[in-house]
């Protein structure tokens, strides 16, 4: 099913999102200024082509450790790209979520790109992986996805 999702969302919008998200790793490639953002662009690029089946997470929430995305230096060029690029990227996805969501069929669609608006807003920092990678990541209890708590202990009195 995924995979017809896939197709479908490539065909009927998926590519010209893609492409206006290589366009903006472009843009941020050739100038000096914008290339701590190509990165996420790049990423963003390839999620927005292919978005079923996988899901925009925090590397620090997937590693367990920060790095120079997820740290201070994440948070300020976070702030920077929303200034810049971040809010009108984000309104693009929200007014194809609006229209795609009006049809019952769409509504899939719309979903991914309120997904893709909100990884619009706050890229740096962040990272594309496949669902299985997200649940194997929380049954090794890596990060702060953890797994299901354990049931409370029992009293020697019951």
């Amino acid at each position: 099913m995924i995979l017809i999702l896939n197709i479908l969302w490539f065909i009927l919008g998926g590519f010209l999102s893609g492409l206006g998200w290589l366009l903006a790793t472009f843009v941020m490639a050739i100038t000096i200024i914008g290339l701590p953002w190509a990165r996420s662009c790049f990423t963003l690029a390839m999620f927005s082509f292919w978005p079923f089946g996988r899901d925009v997470v925090s590397r620090k929430d997937l590693t367990g450790r920060d790095d120079l995305g997820t740290g201070t230096l994440g948070l300020i060029g976070n702030v920077i790209w929303f200034v810049l690029c971040g809010w009108w990227l984000a309104l693009w996805h929200i007014a194809a979520a609006v229209t795609l969501g009006i049809t019952i069929i769409g509504i899939p669609f719309a979903l991914q790109h309120l997904k893709l608006a909100l990884a619009s807003l706050l890229p740096v920092g962040k990272t594309v992986v496949d669902y299985d990678t997200i649940d194997t990541s929380r049954g090794a209890g890596r990060g702060s996805m953890p797994p299901a708590p354990p049931p409370p202990a029992r009293s020697g009195n019951a």
